[in-house]
């Protein structure tokens, strides 16, 4: 199954009415995702993949295009330590790409933490599963989706 169809299906499973936009540029970073969605860099949801320092299981932070994640912080909550994930263990454990990684529609579980300022806006702008796709909703919507717990990352 494409990385979209996973991300629609898990859509549509978590009861979250979406529509998959693929943009003519990049939406990679979150300047770029911002400029093609024509919205503030803050609603754009950076979906960063992290290895759990005792068991190496993938952990998913979902953080504001403005903020970055203080692993320190995000450490203290959830207990473990956090390392950075290279590009094959990326897919490996979500069936995406870096540039691409969706909120939902991983190929496993991912424990999942969303950035608290992210609740700030209306609507906000997450990966499709490739790096020129996106798709909008309401904050809250797509973490209940995710299954997410919203944290404070900065």
């Amino acid at each position: 199954m494409r990385s979209q169809d996973r991300v629609k299906q898990a859509a549509e499973l978590a009861g979250l009415d979406i529509a998959i936009s693929e943009m003519p540029q990049s939406t990679r970073t979150a300047e770029e995702a911002a400029a093609a969605c024509q919205c503030a860099v803050g609603q754009i949801v950076k979906s960063l993949i992290f290895r759990r320092a005792d068991n190496g299981r993938p952990v998913l932070i979902l953080v504001s295009g403005t903020n970055r994640a203080d692993l320190d912080k995000i450490t203290a909550i959830i207990g473990t330590g956090l390392k950075r994930a290279d590009a094959d263990y990326v897919r490996a454990e979500t069936g995406f790409a870096i540039g691409g990684v969706a909120p939902i529609g991983a190929t496993a579980k991912l424990a999942t933490y969303m950035d608290r300022d992210l609740l700030a806006y209306q609507t906000i702008w997450a990966a499709a599963g490739k790096s020129n796709s996106v798709f909008h909703a309401e904050p809250k919507a797509l973490a209940d989706a995710a299954g997410a717990e919203i944290i404070a990352v900065c």
